[in-house]
């Protein structure tokens, strides 16, 4: 089956599309939500980084995270996502993936997901089009979708 899905996302929300005919409509496939991707940082950590004392001198500081909370969730829910796009590869539901996401977000899921989800990756937009229509996202897809040549053995 010649099957492409495209992924519309960004740190709160994740849609995910089916289109079986290159020309054809998408249908919705899942629709994956993270309410904490729409909080703010003391929303989602009311805690205060703990203080320290510097090691020389006399001078105290807050002691940073690496991410931020909002940071943190972002990552996780790429790798959710990362996560669902393998099974669905796993289970033979697409061949050729197409995502469009916010360009942040976009490189958060590219960090998540597996190499042979990677692999099927045909087509990427730094578009944030989770909140418009099946209809409205096919109309900024190129008429045609791509499709990736097949590997020997598949």
């Amino acid at each position: 089956m010649e099957t492409t899905w495209v992924v519309v996302a960004d740190q709160a929300r994740a849609r995910l599309f089916s289109a079986s005919d290159q020309r054809g409509a998408l249908e919705e496939v899942e629709d994956l939500a993270n309410p904490e991707g729409r909080l703010h940082d003391q929303d989602l950590n009311a805690d205060r980084p703990g203080r320290a004392f510097d090691s020389m001198g006399e001078g105290r500081h807050a002691m940073g995270k690496h991410h931020s909370p909002k940071e943190q969730e972002a990552i996780r829910f790429a790798q959710e996502v990362g996560d669902r796009l393998a099974v669905g590869l796993h289970d033979g539901a697409y061949r050729h993936l197409i995502i469009s996401a916010t360009p942040r977000f976009l490189g958060l899921l590219r960090e998540a997901l597996p190499e042979d989800v990677r692999k099927r990756v045909v087509l990427e937009l730094h578009k944030d089009l989770t909140a418009l229509s099946s209809d409205e996202i096919r109309a900024h897809l190129p008429e045609r979708l791509p499709r990736a040549p097949l590997s020997q053995g598949e």
